[in-house]
């Protein structure tokens, strides 16, 4: 499969955009389904309702065949056939007749945005409701309306798509995204694209250290069931992770940190991104999308998003007006796809430095310590000791010149001495510090 680009991404997305996905159902299979003619090796697992994962249960399967609320004089006034945010998701099965006044708390829009639809959804409370324009509810007449739903709540499956790509080691690089959103162009498909576009880079260059793991679930409870099915294997292998969510837009580069801050990842991708145009950065503690399983105290994978415009910080957020047109753009999938690959070579093409020594080496015996001390040379052998310090299989020369703050050139002429003394051994980062992978 050769490499998708973000035109092909954008294409793909519109092809998905009126399928009705949610947390279970016959929509997230359709679009994994399609997602796998790009990705002959994704493999779809379904998990049967009440399957216990972690602390959660997997809920009923909800699938939607039709809803419509008649208004007093007979007409339609709204049809789910015209947009699937006109449901709450996974609304009960309803055939009611209610006067407006008490359809009312059933009716869901938005004051601030009186053009757009609501997207609105009540997994684990059992309800029903309509979506629409806050003009088109203002304008309502009084009178009884019939409000038909059509869905089927039943034991089922939760259905996810999982793909790995080997690498020349079994340390992993780990991709995330969610399938779960009806209709919604940033907060939805663009992760998926741009998971499906770093997929194809892969596969189009088999020659990668790392092996690659490709993570396609539904939110929250589909990031739990993967983790819970997966654990050990996880934090054994993955070395680094990406959450791809709200990654197609032109506006922002936003990077969010793992819980830890501080891990390779972290430092790769704020060092990168922060030289993107209207770059933002927020902690872990603004997370709100599978990081929060990922990045978990008792997971705790070195895990941070990438997105463009973070959730719930552009205008559009989970509304209708977040489309294929004005919000999600090729050249924006394309800028999300690129800033995740330049992520990707740094741990693939920089290696990490780790010291052969227990303690403090001896640096006399090998020229490297001076007995005659002046400022200079006591600057020197400062630099040494602070290399060997945080060689720990973690670092690389560019960590170390931010740390330090010395030019990398300097750090690389002084790691090369030391590499020569077999003081310092360079290698790609390893989640299996014994293993190594020594180049």
């Amino acid at each position: 499969m050769k490499a998708m680009n973000g035109q092909q991404l954008h294409d793909l997305a519109r092809r998905l955009w009126p399928i009705h996905r949610s947390i279970t159902g016959n929509g997230t299979r359709q679009t994994l389904n399609i997602i796998k003619e790009y990705l002959p090796d994704l493999k779809i697992h379904e998990v049967p309702t009440g399957t216990q994962v972690f602390d959660w249960t997997i809920p009923d399967e909800w699938n939607v065949k039709g809803a419509q609320l008649i208004g007093p004089d007979g007409e339609v006034v709204i049809d789910y056939a015209n947009s699937n945010l006109h449901i709450v998701g996974y609304s009960i099965p309803v055939d009611t007749e209610l006067t407006l006044e008490e359809l009312q708390p059933y009716l869901h829009s938005i004051p601030e945005q009186p053009d757009a639809i609501p997207f609105i959804t009540s997994y684990y409370h059992r309800t029903w409701g309509f979506c629409l324009p806050h003009n088109q509810r203002e304008h309502l007449k009084p009178g009884k309306y019939k409000a038909k739903i059509d869905t089927t709540l039943e034991a089922g499956s939760l259905t996810y798509g999982e793909l790995i790509l080997p690498g020349k080691v079994e340390d992993e690089i780990f991709i995330s995204t969610y399938v779960c959103h009806p209709s919604l162009a940033n907060n939805e498909l663009s992760g998926p694209m741009v998971a499906t576009g770093l997929a194809t880079w892969v596969m189009e260059n088999p020659d990668h250290h790392y092996t690659y793991r490709f993570a396609f679930t539904p939110e929250t409870i589909g990031a739990i069931t993967y983790a819970s099915k997966n654990l050990e294997r996880l934090k054994e292998h993955v070395i680094a992770g990406f959450q791809l969510t709200c990654i197609g837009d032109d506006r922002h580069y936003t990077y969010l940190a793992s819980r830890n801050g501080n891990t390779r990842i972290d430092r790769i991708a704020r060092r990168i991104l922060s030289k993107k145009p209207n770059y933002v950065e927020y902690s872990y503690l603004g997370r709100g999308s599978d990081e929060r399983t990922y990045a978990s105290a008792l997971v705790d994978l070195p895990f941070i998003s990438i997105m463009r415009t973070r959730y719930g910080d552009y205008p559009e957020y989970h509304s209708s007006e977040d489309n294929l047109e004005t919000v999600v753009t090729p050249s924006g999938l394309q800028g999300g796809l690129d800033a995740v690959k330049e992520c990707i070579e740094v741990l693939e093409k920089i290696p990490v430095l780790t010291t052969t020594a227990y303690g403090e080496p001896q640096l006399g015996k090998r020229g490297l310590y001076h007995t005659m001390l002046n400022k200079n040379t006591s600057e020197e052998v400062m630099l040494r000791t602070n290399i060997l310090a945080y060689a720990d299989g973690t670092n690389s020369i560019s960590d170390m010149s931010e740390l330090f703050d010395e030019p990398v050139d300097t750090l690389t002429m002084m790691v090369q001495e030391l590499v020569d003394h077999g003081l310092i051994l360079t290698h790609q980062q390893s989640n299996n510090r014994e293993a190594g992978a020594l180049t």
